[in-house]
């Protein structure tokens, strides 16, 4: 008789394994062994893809949906930024989203809360507002503006331009733990209950009312941040010598604790000096950019664009990245930094 082949044996073992894997899988069971190299990886290697949005070209796209549904009818008029390595999961990171919302003159996007965290960033147009919890702010370009967790906020516009905003939320982590919780106000816009600047005057100027106390992870009750004082800022830093990494970077944080604005999304601006090139950088906190002021040149991984003013691109978590300033140069970006280094999970690598 012939001796048995290496290969036979291996294809009789492999033929054994399958009838067990089909066996134990109507108990609901599935062998590690077989996934264990996906699911514990050497390093992050994120589905996402680093992915540019030219605003010029949007723009006529954002334009036209206002055409077709007002924000009324939509609750909120926005156009989704998906990632193409994340299709049809309404997410420009695992646990990011983020969209252009559009609200034309006159309208008001009704008023509603959730659990989900959410930030703006005005791109385009004047005159529109953000009310959150009965205190209207008026929006203007480069404003830093949050909606925390369960907070009632609505949208309007009291001007005479379309008024376009970035959009960024938690959704991905939300639905992640089927924590989603969602619900209408009673009335389209919220009772004024406060003067504009209320929030800012009483916990935005390092000082707190008399009686506050806030934990570490609640949200700021500071829910603007103007652009001019972050610009003012990043004017004063940088006089100063850059960061080889960052150039001129600042976070922004709670007044109170000095925690980030939001449990689970930070937020930060950037100053980067004409012909000043970074070294590369990466973290684990997947990145959403939006270029404010300037002109540059970004590498993501292998990706190398040129960035124009309102251009909006995303670097997926441990992808590098790096710059090179044309111009003058700001950037403002949201990742999910705050939430990782609660768990423990945060790292960088400054190359």
């Amino acid at each position: 008789m012939g001796s048995v082949s290496t290969t036979e044996v291996n294809a009789k073992q492999g033929n054994l394994r399958q009838a067990y894997y089909d066996r134990i899988a109507k108990d609901h069971m599935t062998p590690l062994w077989e996934v264990l190299g996906a699911l514990v990886p050497k390093q992050p290697s994120s589905p996402a893809l680093p992915t540019l949005w030219r605003y010029a070209n949007l723009r006529d796209q954002v334009m036209e949906a206002g055409r077709l549904i007002t924000a009324e009818q939509a609750e909120r008029r926005v156009l989704i930024l998906e990632n193409p390595g994340l299709p049809g999961q309404s997410a420009i990171t695992q646990s990011l989203y983020a969209g252009l919302q559009l609200i034309l003159p006159g309208e008001v996007a009704p008023a509603h809360r959730h659990t989900q965290s959410a930030l703006r960033v005005v791109m385009d147009g004047e005159g529109a507002y953000t009310a959150v919890d009965g205190e209207r702010t008026t929006m203007r370009r480069g404003d830093f503006i949050i909606t925390p967790s369960w907070t009632f906020h609505d949208h309007g516009n009291l001007g005479d331009q379309p008024v376009v905003w970035l959009d960024g939320l938690d959704i991905p982590t939300v639905r992640f733990y089927d924590a989603g919780f969602a619900e209408h106000g009673q009335s389209t816009s919220q009772d004024t209950v406060r003067p504009e600047g209320d929030a800012l005057a009483r916990y935005g100027n390092n000082m707190v009312p008399v009686d506050f106390y806030q934990g570490p992870a609640e949200p700021t009750r500071v829910f603007v941040y103007p652009y001019a004082r972050t610009k003012e800022s990043l004017d004063q830093i940088a006089a100063g010598q850059p960061d080889p990494h960052f150039g001129h970077k600042l976070r922004f944080v709670n007044p109170a604790t000095g925690a980030s604005p939001m449990p689970t999304i930070g937020a930060f601006a950037q100053r980067l000096p004409a012909g000043f090139e970074t070294r590369p950088y990466r973290c684990t906190d997947g990145t959403v950019y939006v270029c404010l002021e300037g002109e540059a040149a970004v590498a993501v991984g292998d990706q190398e664009w040129q960035l124009q003013r309102d251009d909006i691109f995303v670097v997926p978590s441990w992808q590098s990245v790096k710059f090179l300033a044309k111009r003058d140069t700001t950037l403002f970006s949201y990742s999910d930094r705050p939430a990782l280094q609660s768990l423990g999970l945060w790292r960088e690598a400054r190359l």
